[in-house]
């Protein structure tokens, strides 16, 4: 039988990024691009770097790669690709190309594996319009895939995570829990929502990127790794803004709560448990049940677009009204 990948990864999907609160203090070291054809670099940690080339042109462009988040190979390779492309929507953009990034071990897994992986990735690079034009592999124990991402956009029309305004209204266009469903399937936990997981994290966040600027965006990230209240402090803080979450708004792929309302904490991913001490720091829970204190600091894999639109528009977005921004110390959340 086939090695199930999970069990080679000592984590999985976006949870194995490094965590916030230690990433944070060493970018801070680097120095900034000094260029002014640089739009948007990384002093914001937003989703991509945006580069003009001439007035009416900018190249965006990201990485993303990550360990199995699913056993099957052709799923590894669809959520992969479509959380790398991710953050080329989030900003906005239109993907055009990308690469494989591929670290693989052919002797213990043979090379099936790795093309189902890659066949994976190329159907959802299809389906977005993106060419894959080459990559890069290195032979490595533990398998890790993604891609490395290069979009156009206007550089008049850059969505970043900067510029919400106070009194938006904040739209997240998928449920959370992908960390949830992973962490219960590597534990054997019964009930787990596996295919629903899937689903979302296999579905390009196009459209919402679309709705999201046709309905006039001042701001716009997406939800992986660091969790919706990792994102959205970044998003608030780099607008100036505290933000208000309504937990019991917040929607969830179906299951997840029960999986994460479990006494034993089984379902608990360990990048979540980071996300939730991180959040500590600026982020107040008021009256909030367990499992929706966990639901928001969740180490999502290939999530949705959190926008920040005018009220009057919010209902122009697939997905759900989860909270606001305010006047108030930046970056700060209060979840209720």
């Amino acid at each position: 039988m086939p090695v199930p990948l999970t069990s080679l990864s000592h984590g999985a999907g976006c949870g194995c990024k490094l965590p916030a609160a230690a990433l944070g203090p060493l970018l801070a070291g680097l120095p900034m691009p000094r260029n002014d054809n640089v739009l948007v670099g990384f002093e914001t940690s937003d989703d991509a770097g945006v580069y003009r080339l001439r007035d009416d042109l900018a190249i965006v462009q990201t990485v993303d790669f990550f360990t199995p988040i699913v056993d099957d190979p052709f799923d590894f390779g669809r959520i992969a690709a479509t959380n790398a492309l991710s953050d080329i929507y989030a900003m906005g953009a239109t993907p055009v190309s990308a690469l494989n990034l591929v670290a693989f071990s052919l002797e213990s897994l043979g090379g099936e594996i790795l093309l189902e992986i890659l066949r994976g990735a190329a159907t959802v690079a299809e389906d977005a319009g993106a060419a894959i034009l080459g990559g890069h592999s290195i032979d490595d124990p533990e398998p890790k895939f993604g891609l490395a991402v290069t979009g156009v956009v206007h550089p008049d029309e850059v969505l970043r995570n900067a510029g919400a305004l106070a009194g938006d209204v904040l739209v997240l266009t998928k449920p959370l829990g992908a960390g949830a469903v992973s962490t219960a399937v590597k534990r054997g936990l019964p009930g787990v929502p596996l295919a629903e997981a899937v689903e979302v994290m296999t579905t390009l966040n196009r459209e919402g990127a679309r709705a999201a600027r046709e309905a006039g965006a001042h701001a716009l990230t997406d939800v992986t790794g660091f969790g919706l209240l990792g994102h959205l402090h970044e998003l608030a803080l780099a607008s100036g803004l505290a933000a208000e979450v309504d937990a019991d708004r917040v929607p969830a792929i179906d299951g997840v709560l029960e999986l994460l309302g479990r006494e034993d904490e089984q379902a608990v991913a360990g990048g979540t448990r980071r996300n939730r001490a991180y959040a500590e720091q600026f982020a107040r829970f008021d009256s909030v049940p367990e499992a929706r204190r966990w639901l928001v600091c969740d180490a999502m894999t290939s999530g949705g677009l959190l926008a920040a639109v005018p009220a009057a528009r919010a209902d122009e977005l697939p997905g759900a009204v989860i909270g606001r921004l305010t006047e108030g110390p930046a970056g700060t959340i209060a979840v209720r």
